[in-house]
């Protein structure tokens, strides 16, 4: 049986995207309470019930969170111009070999605004 799991976090950060226009609201500095939502996919281990343990995934994703927690997005390398789709495809390259089977990344900025991301560069 296949399945997929999918675990939530979520973090405070302040960002300003300086490659937009000066005169777009985003190019200023402001905030978001982000969500991200990381998906593993694979086969059911009969033995279990599972594909692997949740705690896998928060072990991946703890000390990122950490670095990115009410902090300036701009400031961590590889996040410049922090978009939420950089921002997925950053994510994707910090867990993915702690998570065999990573299926997706999603991050919400606003509750109404995302990005979902399925590691194709």
């Amino acid at each position: 049986m296949r399945a997929r799991l999918t675990k939530e976090f979520r973090f405070e950060a302040a960002h300003t995207l300086p490659s937009l226009p000066e005169d777009h609201k985003c190019r200023k500095m402001h905030g978001h309470s982000f969500k991200v939502t990381v998906t593993v996919e694979g086969e059911v281990d009969e033995s279990i019930g599972w594909i692997y343990d949740h705690k896998r995934i928060s072990d991946a994703m703890n000390p990122l969170l950490d670095l990115l927690d009410h902090g300036y997005l701009n400031d961590i390398e590889g996040l410049e111009s922090p978009t939420i789709e950089k921002m997925c495809a950053w994510f994707w390259r910090k867990i993915e070999a702690q998570l065999p089977g990573l299926y997706e990344i999603c991050i919400y900025e606003t509750p109404t605004a995302s990005c979902s991301f399925r590691g194709e560069f």
